[in-house]
């Protein structure tokens, strides 16, 4: 650019104007399409809730059943906590690993209400069976757990009772989980009780956690403690004259927890979690008895 007449342009004429801080009402529409997303989108798998099958975690995320489902699918390695990584397109350093995710007591399933409004015309709307304010991003929403009903939290609040207005299950006021929360009061919320509930040797749905008893187990085991450890002869003896009884019992208890799915996608993915988990324990309890 030289010697033709023109002139090198600076800085000051190339940038007309500097990057500026996006505003409160910018930042409240970027936040309220995110929340938009979260609520339709499965966060794993990008996929449209289906709002039927949705199930939680102590954090209030909503996940389909079925992709929670295909996370715990063993993955072929050893260590049962490594788990496939379905990514996000929109956040890929989340994996099913990072939900933190081991079995489906770590998450409860959520029951919506339909509502058809006045004048809908047929058309029907996810809200609250309280005070019918449709259930969404504009809406506060909250579920109770063990049962998992689905409320908004202004109606949970006024009502002040301790137990479920849908199905009279009684509630502690600590297992009243906010959806999606954004608060950082909320998050805080949450993270003691569910620190509160490990301690107890409990998980998100209230149910007991077997992986803590099984962590205890095999402690025992290492250090020659646990009341039940057995000589390698009588264990192998034992495992050979119930092999067949556990065998069958195992397909039962399988056939009986399958049978109460009512979706037939969701109780074959169901069936095979189970018998895989199944065949994957016993081929640690035989190279266990090996050592």
């Amino acid at each position: 650019m030289g010697n033709d007449g023109g002139s090198i342009p600076t800085r000051r004429e190339l940038v007309k104007s500097a990057a500026r801080a996006p505003t409160v009402s910018e930042l409240k529409a970027t936040a309220l399409e995110n929340l938009s997303h979260a609520w339709t989108h499965d966060p794993l798998t990008s996929e449209r809730l289906d709002m039927e099958n949705v199930v939680s975690d102590w954090r209030g995320r909503l996940y389909n059943y079925e992709s929670v489902l295909r996370g715990l699918m063993p993955s072929g390695k050893d260590d049962a906590a490594v788990a496939p990584a379905l990514m996000n397109g929109e956040s890929p350093e989340l994996t099913f690993a990072s939900t933190g995710i081991t079995s489906l007591r770590d998450v409860v399933k959520l029951k919506f209400r339909r509502y058809a409004p006045p004048g809908a015309k047929g058309q029907e709307i996810w809200a609250c069976p309280l005070s019918l304010k449709e259930l969404g991003p504009a809406t506060k929403a909250v579920y109770l757990v063990p049962c998992g009903h689905v409320f908004a939290e202004a109606a949970i609040k006024q009502i002040q009772e301790d137990v479920c207005p849908e199905c009279s299950e009684k509630f502690q006021p600590e297992n009243v989980v906010p959806i999606l929360p954004t608060e950082k009061a909320d998050l805080d919320s949450l993270t003691t009780r569910i620190g509160d509930l490990r301690a107890k040797g409990l998980t998100h749905s209230l149910k007991k956690d077997k992986n803590n008893g099984k962590k205890k187990r095999k402690a025992e085991e290492a250090t020659g403690d646990g009341p039940g450890r057995l000589n390698e002869s009588a264990r192998d003896g034992r495992e050979d004259e119930d092999g067949a009884t556990t065998k069958a019992a195992s397909k039962v208890d399988i056939s009986s927890r399958v049978s109460r799915i009512n979706n037939a996608m969701t109780a074959s993915l169901t069936a095979r979690v189970l018998a895989e988990q199944e065949e994957r324990n016993k081929r640690r309890k035989l190279a266990a008895a090996a050592k």
